[in-house]
């Protein structure tokens, strides 16, 4: 399929996909301002590597943890409402963090705590995230390119933003703005009124299956696909030993030499990267999207944390931040596109809840290590060894053929068609 297959793309910008892309966009930027104020924070009152590695694996393992039962509460119940309770949740949580910095009371314990009771909403909003977009749009892939792009555009000014309110005020500035962009996120899914879903599903979660059946389901049509968990498999290698050490490394080695504005400024490069892959997954249709998405990654990854972990200077570290970004973002829209199209909608939360626990299962094992290998090999020694570890883990996606050989499914929103459309798919690859 051509660059110029994208027919549905016209009808993307209803209303209500409208809303959505406001509050996906508005969250990321609150998101990506995050980890400047958690590492400058905790540093400018004496803590360590390590320290900021265990604030930040607290959210994720929380989050990782839950998502899966996340995902089966959205498959009974629906998503918008406990999306909206999420959002609360965390508004709530961010504005306590900030009473603690502006308190000069911080105490990496209670950090962890509040991290912990983020990760948990996060893991009953994120299901939903997937199952709306199929249903909001008329076209998978440039819905997920425009959000990407989005929380692309919103990367590049939060971080910059957040060192420059860390420098000006203090780390719980940041947190007020974080606390804001959850409450307009709440707004926005507030007015938003979701499609039907098709009939007889919701009644059917409700008075047929059992929590425990709709769990044991959704593993089930999750390990029947083998580029799903062969993906998955292979990223949790990807997050002990790259991504999870590289979230707190590059924090504390860029804030620690060159300050906070700096590290905004290589976050902000990494969001360039992202926009630039958003905008190429809008144009670009590969027939095996997980093949084109492996490559870029393979391409594109490795010198960010090589940048670092050779103390190759500000500019050097963005350029490797951007060319890594434009990969990720490249094949985050692919992998995103693929689970929404290729899985059936009555069980799209529950999957994709596994997809996303799967995927940070081992981050916070590896941002929790990260402390303990800087002791031991030195940070910069870390980051070498993720990049190099980096590629292989690319080249081993690209080497299993039900990845790499997976093609495109093209469905409309609603579930009907999308799946008769899988069905059909299968159908062709298996005669």
């Amino acid at each position: 399929m051509g660059p110029k297959d994208a027919r549905a793309t016209p009808g993307l910008w209803s209303r209500n996909f409208g809303l959505f892309f406001v509050a996906r966009a508005v969250a990321r930027l609150g998101d990506t301002m995050l980890p400047v104020a958690i590492a400058a924070g905790l540093l400018q009152h004496g803590y360590g590597a390590g320290a900021v590695g265990l604030a930040m694996a607290s959210t994720v393992a929380s989050f990782a943890g839950l998502v899966i039962f996340g995902g089966v509460i959205a498959d009974r119940f629906g998503t918008r409402g406990l999306m909206i309770g999420a959002d609360l949740v965390r508004l709530v949580t961010q504005v306590l963090t900030a009473v603690l910095f502006f308190s000069g009371r911080v105490v990496l314990w209670e950090i962890c705590v509040i991290g912990l009771v983020n990760g948990a909403a996060g893991a009953v909003f994120q299901p939903g995230v997937a199952s709306t977009v199929q249903r909001l749009a008329t076209d998978a892939q440039g819905a997920n390119g425009a959000i990407r792009v989005a929380e692309s555009a919103a990367q590049l000014g939060g971080p910059a933003a957040a060192g420059v309110m860390v420098g000006l005020t203090s780390p719980g500035g940041v947190f007020v703005a974080h606390a804001a962009t959850y409450a307009i996120s709440a707004v926005c899914l507030l007015l938003l009124r979701l499609p039907a879903q098709p009939p007889g599903e919701r009644a059917r979660a409700r008075a047929v299956s059992t929590f425990r059946a709709d769990l044991v389901e959704g593993w089930r049509e999750f390990r029947s696909r083998t580029w799903l968990w062969s993906v998955i498999a292979i990223w949790c290698v990807y997050m002990i030993a790259v991504w999870g050490p590289i979230t707190p490394l590059v924090a504390t080695e860029v804030v620690g030499e060159h300050g906070p504005g700096a590290y905004g400024l290589v976050n902000s490069a990494l969001g360039a990267g992202t926009v630039v892959g958003g905008l190429l997954a809008l144009r670009l249709r590969p027939r095996r999207m997980l093949r084109a998405g492996g490559i870029g990654m393979l391409l594109g990854f490795a010198g960010f944390p090589a940048t670092v972990g050779l103390g190759l200077g500000v500019p050097a570290m963005a350029a490797g931040a951007a060319v890594a970004g434009a990969g990720m973002a490249f094949w985050g829209v692919m992998w995103a596109t693929s689970v929404q199209t290729q899985v059936p909608p009555d069980v799209l939360n529950r999957i994709h809840a596994y997809d996303v626990a799967g995927s940070l299962a081992m981050m916070p094992v590896g941002q929790a290590l990260a402390g303990p290998a800087a002791a031991a090999l030195g940070a910069e020694g870390v980051l070498m060894v993720a990049a190099v570890t980096s590629v292989f883990v690319f080249a081993a996606l690209l080497a299993v053929p039900a990845i790499r050989n997976l093609v495109r499914v093209d469905a409309t929103p609603l579930g009907g068609s999308a799946a008769a459309a899988i069905q059909g798919e299968r159908d062709r690859q298996t005669s």
